[in-house]
């Protein structure tokens, strides 16, 4: 390594001192304050002594020299040769690739270090496994070129995957190896911090009743009101649920829906969006509410509620805590509420019925859900269910309101109480918190803590930090559950849920079937069943997908058929047909054209020679005109012009047809290989085998009644704290979700310890490759460092770049990513302010690990949520319910969607000359992960 590599000690000056933050001032004279921030700046903007570059021009210029690399490395997955060049275990028709010559050394290290020794596949033989199946398999795959993004105009799935991996492998790499200097450095932004303090003190503002504005609608689900509806003879009382609206810039109206509105307006939704995936609407529940504050009861059906403000007899069991947890999930509890109480109407003074309260603020978090999603905010259904029929509200209904805003309030301070309490409890275990952490980030700490809790059989025997943290835990998981079943608004709802399921799953006799069955042999047998291939006949497993997929190829056939009568034209559609069973070759020409003269890839595909026969004259014109036609009807909703440009809509829609038919075609082509099957078993054996092993020894069967009997334990905890006054100590209700925690942790440390012990290893080799992803995050690879100054330095010396250029580029890239993080930061901070959301609170003890105990920076791990292109909200099957027109229209505008909010975003600089040193670059990062 060059001596430019090693770090320069730089010693002050004769005559100076250092200041009290590190400066370097003189002893003679101490200049002001403006003088050595002065200094500070332009030392910072000069490399070290010695040195060619800064330290953040060190860190940039290796970040986007690694960010090209991984770019291409991960492209290059999707060629026929790319296992090839991986060099061992993968054969190559040069024979043995060394890892000095590896085309994709980032992605065979990772593969060498982090995927062949993974514990599952270090088993795996090379020959057998890694060439005859696997790489058999990807390479076929690879040959079928199964249609791209642009092929179908939708970011397909291996697109977002791609796009993904990119930026976990660059985010790996740039933080795993280290430049050689010493002197790499990051942007800071020191207002992050204050931004993030300030969003999670604010967390609980979700289930505010007001001032909680999502994608400009401000909605409360403010009280509940009874109706008389006429059927046929008589009146039926019903509930009507009050809903206060406010939208930006206009006066805040009052709406009643009842449940069934709720419910209509849910299938209108569906109508309007197909194919978008919604949350379920809360189930029907009629029960009412008690609280010993406001006078609290239950009411049974709508029937018997008369009014929200009905009285009830004083019951030492209803409280604010029955409220929160939404009452009328024991049943014993509406036996309380008196008939002749509501009969009478006369109120006592003493309990108040808050009518529906709980179907109330789950329907207000299922409204606050759907809002949180711009298109459905946007929704004519929204718009037509929030504002049509206002209402106006008498002096009863307005005091209703009252009593439940105040509610709302008193639910939000009772979890800050909670959580203050937690917190507290938590913050008295830092100190040993705080020894854990450092157990754990110390090399081999993982192993540590497996080995401990392997050799010890109870908790009371751990040593006093893995003790501790078991009492941490207990504190996380007990806020935990708090948090799920009794502090959020859809919390009854969630409750009611997880009750039912418990209720009906026959724990003791899964438990018994886990106990004397054996899933391996059962699965082995099925596995023979499936895959059997009796004469060389096909087997049953490839019949299945054979059935599935010509279904689809059928399906396809019928729309083609269809489209080939409306385009009345066999030349044109033979030219598309063509085209798709090309060549992978002919098509990137054909694409590139269409990219280059910025026209439709139908355009290209028809007047191109390629494909015969050629178009005449009239077709020319036809399709010409039918492409004019087809974007001025995408840009003007006009109807003349959409009947012009149909032809244009059906060719598009025959384009697609014909590449999905195809893709079909090659997936069944894949299914029937005889590797596919074999690869198939091979990788059952590697997994499942091991994992049944152990399960089987470790007697997993027992902890099933053990998680039943938490599960009974926790629901009666929720109840009395349901049920608790709200005048009751806040350290209690923590107590009782800590004593909940604490009742069963030993059967959980049973299960850890059983499984632990029978693993053969297992869990200890799993520690040991999660351990190695660490060390490499936290001291790079042993093939030593990125010496980014020699680099460098090399090039602008023998002419490969030009310095001063080069230097000029690298600090635009410095100021583009200064300017993006601020820029995501002030969009951040604009959203949590236009949409009243923040950070949810954080949980007790959370902030126990940082990233850079794991060896992640903390602004790289930021740079990952930044988003790189805009996201296919629609799935592809609801794009082909619309005609081939509306789904041009809507797929422009969500491009059109993605640029304005994405308006002001500092662009990436031109960067030529910085590529300049990719060959020398690639040498030395071949070095480096040579090992």
């Amino acid at each position: 390594m060059s001596d430019l590599a090693r770090p320069t000690s730089m010693k002050p000056p004769k005559g100076s001192v250092p200041s009290v933050n590190g400066e370097i001032t003189s002893n003679v004279s101490l200049p002001s304050r403006a003088k050595l921030d002065a200094n500070k700046v332009s030392r910072d903007n000069m490399p070290p002594l010695g040195h060619a570059l800064t330290g953040k021009q060190e860190h940039y210029l290796k970040r986007e020299l690694l960010s090209r690399q991984v770019q291409y490395e991960i492209s290059e997955l999707a060629s026929t040769t790319a296992l090839q060049r991986f060099g061992a275990p993968f054969r190559s028709e040069f024979g043995e690739v060394s890892p000095l010559d590896s085309d994709l050394p980032i992605l065979r290290y990772i593969f060498v270090h982090h995927v062949r020794n993974f514990p599952f596949l270090d088993r795996a033989r090379e020959k057998e496994f890694w060439q005859d199946k696997l790489q058999v398999f990807l390479e076929s795959f690879a040959n079928k070129h199964i249609s791209s993004s642009e092929d179908r105009l939708e970011e397909t799935k291996r697109r977002k995957l791609a796009m993904k991996s990119e930026k976990l492998v660059e985010l790996m790499m740039v933080s795993g190896i280290p430049t050689a200097s010493g002197y790499e450095e990051r942007i800071r932004f020191s207002e992050i911090e204050v931004v993030d303090r300030g969003a999670n003190e604010q967390g609980l503002l979700v289930n505010q009743p007001d001032g909680h504005a999502i994608n400009g609608w401000d909605v409360n689900i403010a009280g509940v009101r009874t109706t008389s509806v006429k059927r046929t003879v008589r009146y039926h009382q019903h509930a009507e649920f009050i809903l206060r609206v406010k939208q930006v810039g206009k006066p805040g109206i009052y709406v009643g829906r009842r449940y069934g509105d709720f419910v209509k307006f849910y299938k209108r939704l569906r109508t309007e969006l197909p194919g978008k995936v919604l949350p379920p609407l809360p189930r029907k529940n009629k029960n009412s509410t008690r609280s010993s504050m406001l006078s609290a009861g239950e009411k049974d059906d709508d029937a018997s509620s008369v009014s929200s403000g009905s009285t009830q007899a004083t019951d030492d069991r209803s409280s604010f805590r029955y409220l929160v947890g939404g009452g009328g999930h024991r049943r014993s509890a509406s036996l309380h509420s008196s008939r002749s109480d509501r009969a009478s109407g006369e109120f006592s003074g003493e309990t108040v019925t808050l009518f529906r309260e709980d179907q109330r603020v789950s329907l207000r978090a299922f409204l606050r859900t759907f809002l949180q999603n711009p298109q459905i905010a946007e929704s004519k259904s929204m718009n037509t269910f929030l504002t049509t029929m206002p209402v106006e509200l008498n002096e009863e209904e307005l005091i209703d309101i009252d009593r439940r805003k105040e509610m709302d309030e008193k639910r939000i301070l009772e979890q800050k109480r909670f959580y203050e309490i937690a917190r507290q409890r938590a913050r008295e275990l830092d100190v040993y918190m705080e020894r854990f952490r450092r157990d754990i980030v110390e090399s081999n700490g993982l192993t540590k803590l497996f080995k401990e809790i392997k050799e010890k059989d109870k908790i009371d025997d751990l040593s006093v930090e893995y003790k501790k943290f078991a009492e941490w835990l207990r504190i996380e998981v007990a806020a935990t559950i708090y948090h799920l079943f009794l502090a959020e608004d859809n919390s009854p709802e969630l409750c009611a849920q997880a009750k039912r399921i418990h209720s009906m799953m026959p724990y003791a006799a899964l438990k018994q079937i886990i106990r004397f069955a054996n899933p391996a042999a059962v699965m082995s047998g099925v596995l023979d069943l499936f895959l059997a291939q009796p004469f060389g006949a096909r087997s049953l497993a490839q019949r299945v997908f054979a059935i599935a997929l010509n279904d689809g190829i059928r399906t396809f056939q019928k729309a083609i058929d269809s489209l080939v009568v409306k385009v009345d034209d066999p030349v044109l559609c033979e030219k598309l047909k063509r085209f798709c069973n090309s060549d992978e070759m002919t098509k990137n020409i054909l694409r590139s054209e269409a990219v280059v003269e910025q026209v439709d890839l139908i355009v290209v595909i028809l007047r191109s020679e390629l494909f015969t026969p050629e178009l005449t004259g009239e077709q020319i014109g036809k399709v010409f005109n039918a492409y004019v036609a087809w974007n001025n009807a995408v840009d003007n909703i006009d109807e003349e012009m959409k009947q012009g440009a149909q032809l244009f809509s059906y060719l598009k829609q025959l384009l697609k047809m014909y590449t999905r038919q195809r893709d079909k075609a090659m997936m069944l082509s894949v299914i029937e290989e005889p590797v596919t099957l074999q690869l198939f078993r091979d990788l059952f054996t590697i997994f499942y085998e091991p994992l049944v092993r152990v399960y089987k020894s470790a007697n997993v069967y027992s902890s099933v009644t053990d998680f039943s009997t938490f599960a009974d334990d926790m629901f009666t905890v929720i109840d009395r704290a349901q049920r608790q006054d709200v005048a009751a100590d806040p350290n209690q209700t923590v107590q009782s979700f800590i004593d909940l925690c604490a009742r069963h942790e030993h059967n959980f440390y049973k299960f850890v310890h059983e499984v632990h012990i029978h693993d053969n290893g297992l869990f200890g080799k799993l520690m040991g490759w999660l351990e190695g992803i660490l060390e490499f995050l936290r001291h790079g690879p042993k093939g030593g460092k990125l010496d980014m100054n020699a680099l460098f330095q090399g090039a602008a010396d023998v002419g490969q770049i030009d310095k001063g250029v080069a230097i000029d580029e690298i600090n635009a890239l410095i100021k583009w990513q200064e300017e993006r993080k601020k820029w995501h930061q002030d969009k951040t901070r604009q959203k949590m302010a236009t949409a009243g959301t923040a950070k949810s609170e954080a949980a007790p003890g959370s902030a126990t690990f940082k990233s850079s105990d794991f060896g992640l920076n903390e602004m790289d791990l930021e740079d990952l949520t930044y988003p790189s292109s805009p996201s296919s909200a629609s799935s592809s099957d609801a794009e082909d319910s619309l005609d081939p027109i509306t789904a041009e229209r809507k797929r422009r505008a969500k491009k059109q969607d993605h640029l304005r909010r994405t308006a002001g975003e500092p662009q990436k600089p031109a960067v030529r000359e910085v590529g300049g040193l990719m060959e020398g670059f690639l040498t030395m990062l071949r070095d480096v992960l040579a090992d």
